[in-house]
């Protein structure tokens, strides 16, 4: 039975790019996905987010489906280019007022809103600028942050300032799969990873003028299994788990980078990327933690044929997602428990901002199975003490998988792209059931929901 306590949110997670489409619609600009995805060869059959699901006309009936589900939490992102078309500058009223509505919506169906500020979408114009290998980006992030928590600081239940950075640096910026495309020089390395810490620091402190919700930010965690036993197989694998596990973690939560982050720094006058009082910025306090779990990593010695020094080999012996990827509940315990032993009192409390599979069957029990077997997991994860407040899974619907495009379907919710219709999954209906069962739940600011 899965039982979780009182103040548990179940929600639902999306993304505006990977389903608001009009993008140049009511003033929004160029983001660097729209940039990416038209680009010949960028992403899967040419496939863009220009439509999407379209859920910037069709964002009505879309709460519907939250509500029908009976989700105590959606987490959705604002899109940066709707509201700041390069950037920079004052907000676009349109924009905001966009937003404005969908969180009106959630709250007047009994759903608390949870907004992530950044999901990827940078502004095309700052990328033209430099991108997140400049400064200047993050402090226009937190004048972004400033206009969006003035706008909806008031009824916004949970912020999460960046989605994946880890993600967004290394698929972006490293291997160049990801918008911006970049492949980025190792000298460039740190000042992309320090500027977007850097910027969710100054989102922190523009949220907290504006509003009394909790903050966060969600990043993409694996724990990372061994491939051998020799000294080289280690070293590999401990450089992987500081760069994915620690190296976005470590300077939010203990106020210092990683040890292993000076192997990024070789060659880089470390003066140039951290700058005074900037770590005190990144590790103000927030309030929860989100995590992105989707599957362990099985990490070996590098082979020397992609200049990465790791290699990240197949996990045999487990059932595979569409995506071909392994699926191992269990990791999220793992995971979990060992986040509090590294960080003990200074863990603030879990939220899984995204868990979820692709699958592309209507009769989908592949997804209530992979939903039902994490679940366990977390309670396992709490039955260690490990504090827990909400579960959202990725996602409510099909949508635009990045440089997949549009060929796997992590949703609740099928889509038809060409004719919009949209046709709840058997895991809609079986996941109804776990947010209907959740017990009553207080607010998530300590105020009862009424």
């Amino acid at each position: 039975m899965l039982e979780f306590p009182p103040g548990f949110r179940f929600g639902v997670s999306t993304a505006s790019y990977q389903i608001e489409g009009a993008v140049a619609e009511d003033g929004r600009g160029p983001s660097i996905w729209d940039t990416f995805a038209h680009t010949p060869g960028k992403v899967a059959r040419g496939e863009t987010g220009d439509v999407a699901c379209d859920h910037y006309h069709r964002w009505e009936s879309d709460l519907d489906l939250i509500a029908e589900l009976g989700a105590g939490a959606y987490r959705f992102s604002v899109a940066w280019p709707r509201i700041q078309p390069t950037g920079d500058g004052p907000a676009v009223s349109a924009g905001l007022d966009f937003y404005d509505r969908l969180v009106d919506g959630l709250l007047a169906r009994g759903i608390d809103p949870v907004a992530t500020l950044f999901h990827w979408d940078l502004p095309q114009a700052l990328q033209d600028q430099g991108g997140w290998s400049n400064r200047d980006t993050a402090m226009r992030f937190g004048e972004y942050a400033e206009l969006v928590g003035e706008r909806l600081g008031d009824r916004v239940k949970l912020w999460c300032t960046l989605n994946e950075p880890y993600i967004h640096f290394a698929l972006g910026h490293v291997q160049g799969i990801h918008a911006p495309g970049q492949t980025l020089p190792p000298e460039g390395y740190p000042f992309v990873v320090h500027h977007l810490l850097l910027a969710h620091g100054l989102a922190v402190s523009a949220l907290r003028r504006h509003s009394r919700a909790p903050i966060t930010l969600a990043n993409n965690y694996s724990p990372v299994w061994l491939a051998g036993d020799t000294d080289a197989d280690r070293g590999a694998a401990l450089f992987y788990d500081m760069v994915q596990n620690h190296l976005f973690t470590d300077p939010v939560l203990l106020g210092a980078y990683p040890a292993g982050f000076e192997a990024l720094l070789a060659g880089v006058d470390v003066d140039a990327v951290v700058m005074e009082g900037d770590l005190d910025v990144i590790s103000q306090p927030i309030e929860a933690l989100g995590v992105n779990y989707y599957n362990p990593s099985l990490i070996g010695a590098p082979s020397g044929e992609d200049g990465l020094p790791f290699a990240r080999l197949p996990i045999e012996g487990y059932p595979q997602s569409a995506f071909g990827w392994p699926v191992v509940p269990d990791g999220l315990r793992e995971l979990l428990v060992g986040f509090k032993e590294r960080y003990g009192e200074k863990l603030p409390p879990i939220w899984i901002t995204e868990s979820g599979t692709s699958w592309p069957d209507v009769d989908d029990q592949f997804r209530i199975d992979y939903i039902s077997g994490h679940l366990e997991a977390l309670q396992a994860a709490m039955r260690a003490g490990v504090e827990v407040h909400g579960y959202c899974t990725w996602s409510l619907m099909d949508n635009f998988e990045w440089a997949e495009g549009y060929g796997q379907r992590f949703g609740l919710v099928h889509v038809d792209f060409e004719t919009q219709v949209r046709t709840k999954r058997r895991s809609f209906d079986w996941y109804r059931q776990v947010c209907t069962s959740a017990a009553p739940r207080p607010d998530l600011q300590g105020e009862p929901t009424g």
